[in-house]
């Protein structure tokens, strides 16, 4: 067992492994144009004073609740606080080599997502514009984001963040009508792509350097969270979401922490574990199992809610 790497040093270990998944990422993309999609034939002038009614949104006859218009909300200004993610993943990368490439490619794609939501959303006026662009306001100029303590925490919640992001907003899709469905899914597409590379960057981490991703892992597991903070009324929202099961603690059990962290990267068979980092596996196993009962009775509550309707 060698001791844990620096961030330079993993960042070097791995530059060959991140290359490689930059070069399987851009052969299994492919070009989009957010226009493409944005139904621009419902959309109609502002009129000034007009106050925004959810009565005026044109969704081909589809009805959508507030849950679902939190969810599109939140899912945007996400989209929105880009640069600063853009700051705190060059910080752990650098701006060099396959890992600079990587950082700038992956900007340029989630920047369409951005672009494509809210067309969509101003076509459409399935939400408040006032409070968009005020929560926008609020979110862009707070300049909160996520910065995981090190490279090895950095690793592991990307890989876990992309993909509840995709989870989101294709959930949030399943809920629209035919267009936004299209719109959602077009983006959770670009999301899936990028969490297959930081799912497995994160798997290569581990087998370079087994006790300081174990350590990476459980924290980020026990202290995970959606980059809401800094969204005005988050929690509310939060919460609408949850409650409408397009992302509560059983998505994030079942459809996150199975897949990539029990299956993807195995973190139960992991050898050679310091001590520190089997103490860290103990933690983490004890917080799956319980994170497994939750998610049981929560799936176990929507199944009976189901039935009652």
């Amino acid at each position: 067992m060698g001791p844990v790497l620096t961030t330079e040093a993993i960042l070097r270990e791995l530059e060959p492994t991140a290359e490689a998944l930059l070069e399987r990422h851009l052969a299994a993309s492919r070009e989009w144009f957010p226009h493409e999609f944005v139904p621009y034939s419902r959309a109609r002038d502002h009129v000034p004073g007009e106050t925004w009614s959810p009565d005026d949104a044109d969704l081909d006859g589809h009805q959508i609740d507030d849950a679902v218009r939190s969810a599109l909300l939140v899912n945007l200004l996400t989209e929105d606080n880009l640069p600063y993610y853009f700051r705190s993943v060059e910080r752990m990368f650098g701006p060099d080599g396959a890992w600079g490439t990587w950082v700038r490619r992956w900007t340029a794609e989630e920047g369409r997502h951005s672009m494509v939501i809210y067309g969509y959303l101003m076509a459409t006026r399935a939400i408040d514009p006032v409070e968009l662009e005020r929560g926008r306001m609020a979110q862009v100029s707070g300049g909160i984001s996520p910065d995981p303590p090190t490279t090895h925490d950095g690793f592991a919640y990307l890989a876990l963040q992309e993909l509840a992001t995709r989870i989101s907003h294709r959930s949030t899709g399943k809920m629209l009508d035919p267009v936004g469905f299209e719109v959602m899914k077009r983006v959770a597409a670009d999301e899936n792509l990028h969490q297959l590379f930081y799912r497995d960057l994160a798997a290569a981490a581990l087998q370079a350097d087994p006790s300081g991703m174990m350590i990476a892992i459980e924290n980020q597991v026990a202290n995970f969270a959606m980059p809401g903070l800094g969204i005005p009324n988050f929690a509310h929202h939060a919460s609408l979401i949850a409650k409408a099961g397009i992302y509560d603690l059983a998505v994030h059990h079942e459809q996150i922490l199975v897949p990539v962290v029990v299956r993807h990267w195995d973190v139960e068979h992991v050898e050679g574990l310091d001590a520190e980092a089997e103490q860290a596996r103990e933690r983490l196993m004890k917080r799956l199992a319980k994170s497994e009962r939750v998610a049981a009775r929560m799936s176990e509550r929507r199944q009976a809610q189901l039935v009652e309707v």
